[in-house]
This record gives structure tokens, C-alpha cells and sequence, in this order.
């Protein structure tokens, strides 16, 4: 795919210039310290361009509780990098102004910032006086029109990230792929994710589904689904009978609820992916989230040792991977969950478009 933004190694002469870096920091905190660095490793890239390059650099992002604070991700990053922890705007201009080239300057949480979520041309603009340059590394938050994402880069020049890049790079391979093309698409929330079913049942040789997309299914076949997750709207009678469609050909219940895919199944998918050239894997394939891991699991095992060019996403399926330790497994991991999805669907996000103007 041909990039239709300019990407940060096309900065130049960034010595001492203050650069708004929208990065995800959004990772996994207990107990007030933060448990896993992996986003944070994925944009070290970009961080360590911009240190070397002697940038002031003020870190933007968010938590998807606007009430935590990113205090505890502050406390490992300065174990990395020259970095200042800032309350406010006017904190962080102070801090931008006396920090040193090559150092950093880490805001809290956005999303306690009235009009962020409202991209308010406004805070944008207030955000945007604080930088010189605008840089987009959060292409996992990037499917959001907020101030941040959408707003600031208006009123600065603007690049992507070289994470950000290597998204869209990697997950445009989906709209021009090598066959066999095996995608699967698990989780909840038919309604969103029906669009991009039908996107790539004329796309991919084969489309398996797993979660509720796959009760979905098997409610609309007729078969008994008890007290499963279920869409409140049918599913579609025209994707119900497309023969590149397959749903779990053996759901584990629990009790009346269907939980997880089977042992037949994951040997099934097991079986298509040696075949495939390329997989894409968005979503589990049942309640991993209560503990119902099996079947995700052993999809995440087929696909590591499938051979094929590999690529996969969204939180589940990403906690899987990790608990497994097979992250290198995979030949593109990415860090969008829905924004992965969006993408896919739609071949653009908010924040590519801002950056395209």
C-alpha cells in the first residue's frame, strides 16, 4: 500500500524543537504498577529517534478509565528516558521549556482533559501551541476523532510514527492478499463486525468465526445456543449460506452456555492454516476473558506453527499470545484492537485522514 502521509524519518532538524507525540500507554497496571511494557517496547523505535535526534518531547496518551492516572507507566519510563510527569498544560509547557534536548515530557491521562473526547477545535489549538511538530504513534487509538488523534495535527506538520507506519503497511496486506487467505474473526459485537464479515467473505478462501458471531450463527442454523451470547439482531441470511463461512464444528458448553470451541475445531483451523499464505486473527474464540482459554489458545499455537505470514490482533487474542510466550511467532502483531478492526473494514481511521490533510 502506497502511504499517502509523511512518516518521522522524514523530520528534519529536530534539535530542540518540542514534538507532540501521540503515543499508546494504555498497558496493563495492578496494584498501581504497571505488569507488562510490551506497547511501550513497539514504540521504542520512534522514542529513541526522537532522543537521539535531540526533540523535547511531550508524551500524549490516554487510559481507558479517564479516572487512572498514568503515573505508575511514568515510573517505568524513567527507568528508560530522561522524562517529566506533568498534571496539567501549563505544567507541561513549563516543563517543555526547561527540559533538555532529547528528554521527554509525559502528560496525564488525556481523557481527564475537558474537551479531548469532544475534540473542541479549541483545546486542540491549546494543545497544539504547546509543540512544534505533531506525531502520530497511537495507531491503536487512532479509530477515535478525539482532539489528540483528529484536532491538533491541524495546526502543526504532521507525520506518522514509525509503529504507526508499520500498521498500515502490515494490515493492508488483508485488501491485496496471497492465496490461500484464512481469516478469522472471533469476540463479540456482531453488529460492528458484520460489515467487515462481508467485507472479506470476497476476499479470503475461507472466513472462520468464533465467539458470538459463532452463536449467532448456530442459533440462526437451528441449533440450541441456551443462555449463550447472542446479537439482539439476526444474523444476516445472505453471509448465513456463503460456503467460505465455517463456525466451531464442536462448542464447548458450560452448563447451557456455550464457552469455548473444541478440540475438532482448532484442529480444523490447524489443518487450513498449513494450507493458508496468509492469516489474519482478530478476536478469541470464546469467554477467554472467564477463563475459557482452550480453544483460543490452541488457535494461537496453529497459526504460530502454521509457516504462513501471520497476522493478528485485539486484546484477547494478544493476552493470549502473551501468556504463551509466542509473540515471535507471528509475523506482524498488532496493537490495535478496534481500531485493527476498523481499518480493515474500511481501509482508513480519523487519524490516518488527519494526517493525509
Amino acid at each position: 500500500m502506497t502511504l499517502n502521509f509523511k512518516t518521522i524519518r522524514e523530520c528534519v532538524d529536530l534539535r530542540g524543537k518540542r514534538v507532540f507525540l501521540a503515543i499508546d500507554l494504555n498497558v496493563p497496571i495492578q496494584g498501581g504498577k504497571m505488569v507488562d511494557d510490551y506497547r511501550i517496547t513497539r514504540s521504542k523505535k520512534t522514542l529513541d529517534f526522537l532522543a537521539e535526534n535531540g526533540a523535547r518531547t511531550l508524551l500524549v496518551s490516554h487510559r481507558t478509565n479517564e479516572n487512572d492516572s498514568l503515573v505508575p507507566v511514568y515510573e517505568e519510563l524513567k527507568k528508560q528516558y530522561p522524562v517529566i510527569f506533568a498534571k496539567t498544560t501549563k505544567e507541561t509547557k513549563t516543563a517543555l521549556e526547561k527540559t533538555e534536548n532529547g528528554s521527554f515530557v509525559l502528560l496525564e491521562n488525556i481523557r481527564q482533559l475537558k474537551g479531548e473526547k469532544e475534540n473542541e477545535e479549541a483545546f486542540a489549538k491549546k494543545l497544539a501551541s504547546l509543540a512544534d511538530v505533531y506525531v502520530n504513534e497511537a495507531f491503536s487509538a487512532s479509530h477515535r476523532a478525539y482532539a489528540s488523534v483528529v484536532g491538533v495535527p491541524k495546526f502543526l506538520p504532521h507525520y506518522a510514527g514509525f509503529l504507526f507506519e508499520e500498521e498500515v503497511q502490515n494490515l493492508s496486506k488483508a485488501f491485496s492478499p496471497a492465496h490461500p487467505f484464512l481469516f478469522i474473526l472471533g469476540g463479540a459485537k456482531t453488529e460492528t463486525k458484520l460489515p467487515l464479515l462481508e467485507k472479506f467473505l470476497s476476499i479470503a478462501d475461507t472466513v472462520y468465526i468464533g465467539g458470538v458471531l459463532a452463536n449467532d450463527v448456530l442459533k440462526a442454523r437451528g441449533e440450541p445456543v441456551g443462555s449463550s451470547s447472542v446479537s439482539a439482531t439476526a444474523f444476516p441470511s445472505v453471509l448465513l449460506h456463503n460456503s467460505k463461512l465455517c463456525a466451531p464444528q464442536d462448542a464447548v458448553r458450560s452448563e447451557d452456555r456455550i464457552v469455548d470451541a473444541g478440540e475438532r475445531t482448532v484442529a480444523d483451523i490447524r489443518a487450513r492454516a498449513r494450507e493458508a499464505k496468509l492469516i489474519v486473527w482478530n478476536g478469541p474464540l470464546g469467554e477467554y476473558e472467564r477463563g475459557f482459554t482452550a480453544g483460543t489458545e490452541g488457535v494461537a499455537r496453529a497459526l504460530a506453527e502454521s509457516g504462513a505470514e501471520t497476522i493478528v490482533g485485539g486484546g484477547d487474542t494478544l493476552a493470549a499470545i502473551a501468556r504463551l510466550g509466542i509473540h515471535d511467532k507471528f509475523s506482524f502483531v498488532s496493537t490495535g484492537g478496534g481500531a485493527m478492526l476498523e481499518f480493515l473494514a474500511t481501509g482508513t481511521l480519523p487519524g490516518i485522514e488527519a494526517l493525509q490533510k
